[in-house]
This record gives C-alpha cells, structure tokens and sequence, in this order.
C-alpha cells in the first residue's frame, strides 16, 4: 500500500475542495439568479470538462502551464519553478477539472430557492451578504455539501488530467490512482487491488456520509 500516494491524493481533494467551494457558492448563486444573455454560454463553458475526454483537457492544461505560455513563463519568474509536473500545478488543474462538479449541484440548490424569499429578506432591509448568510446558504446546504463531496471523490479518482500534468513524481504528483497504474504496469497485481479497494471504500463511505447529512439538513428544514 503506497500511504504516500494516499495522502497525497487526500491532501490534493481537501485543498481543492477549500478552494473551489467558495468560487462555486459565488458563480453558483451568481447563475440561478441571473437573466444575463450569455447564461448558456457560460454553464456550457462550465461542464466542459464533463465532455472533454482528460486527455485533451490535460493537454491543454500542460501547454498552458508550460514555460513557453505566459502562464508557465510568470509563474517561473515569481516562483523560480515550472509550473508542470509540480503539486501546485496539479492543484490549480485539479481546480479546473471539478468546476462542473462544484457549480452544478450549488447553482441547482439556489435555483430551488423561491425568489418571494429573496424579495422578502430585500424589503425587511437584509444586504445581500447577510441575505446570503442567513437566509440561502442555510437552505442550499445540502447542495454544497454535494458539491463537496462530489469534488473530493473525483479528485481522488481522478487518472487523465493527473498524468498529463503531474507526471508520476514520488511525494510531489503521484496520486493513488496514478499508484495503482504504477502497480498494475508492473504486474503487481495485489498491490493494486489492495489500493483500488482502499480507494473504493474511502469514496464509498464519503458518500454515504453525503446522503446521511443530506436527509438530516432537509428534515430539519422540513
């Protein structure tokens, strides 16, 4: 069992889900109230890496972190470091590939949101942000919580994206999937099945965990 490749890999699901849940809360509740003319546009910009096989996002993932896209070249000239093949660039395409993971379940859980709610906390004088923190947010929880986990359980499946952009690079970039590839190229067969089955039960028991605070927060509210 490579516990290094599993930390890495929870390490790698926890910050991404610290970072991409705020944005997603904004652009999600920014897009179940909006009559903007390019709405569609951007929802359909946002499922992108649903279609896109993780190849091709990888790839363009890879040229624009590399040193020859201002990106890469910036990043090197702040950091002193290339941005591929790095725990930071693996964050950063990690970010990107769970957009739709995020957005999706926290915009449909504002959608469900009577907008005579948000009519009735304008006129009893609430800002937006107090509005958002004690009217929406408490009943788009079980949205959010979707979007996090459903964020959390694919990073640590998450096989394509990681390989084009991180590489497989021992306590940097080689996550448990990428582990397990390792294991089976190698024709390691027990290490393998050992790895997968942890990985199973984690996303397993994540979910299901879900699904249990899930009910609770809606009972409440019921």
């Amino acid at each position: 069992m490579d516990w290094e490749a599993l930390w890495l890999s929870v390490r790698l699901g926890g910050l991404s889900v610290l970072i991409l849940v705020p944005i997603a809360i904004v652009v999600g509740r920014w897009l179940a109230v909006t009559a903007a003319s390019g709405k569609s546009l951007i929802e359909a910009s946002l499922a992108l890496p649903l279609v896109l096989p993780p190849t091709v996002l990888g790839f363009y993932l890879l040229v624009a972190f590399g040193a020859g896209s201002w990106v890469g070249r910036l990043w090197q000239d702040v950091f002193g470091h290339t941005l591929v093949f790095t725990f930071e660039g693996l964050l950063i395409a990690s970010i990107i590939v769970n957009i739709p993971f995020a957005v999706q379940p926290i915009q449909r859980a504002f959608e469900a949101i009577s907008p005579d709610l948000r009519e009735a906390a304008a006129c009893c004088g609430l800002s937006w942000w107090r509005s958002l923190w004690r009217i929406e947010l408490p009943l788009a929880w079980p949205g959010i919580l979707t979007g996090m986990v459903l964020t959390f359980a694919h990073t640590l499946g998450e096989f394509g994206v990681v390989l084009m952009v991180g590489g497989s690079i021992p306590g940097e970039t080689r996550t448990i999937a990428i582990a397990i590839y390792d294991r089976v190229q190698a024709f390691d067969e027990a290490s393998a099945g050992k790895m997968a089955a942890v990985l199973l039960l984690i996303s397993l028991v994540t979910i299901t965990l879900s699904y249990l605070l899930t009910q609770r927060v809606r009972r409440r509210h019921d």
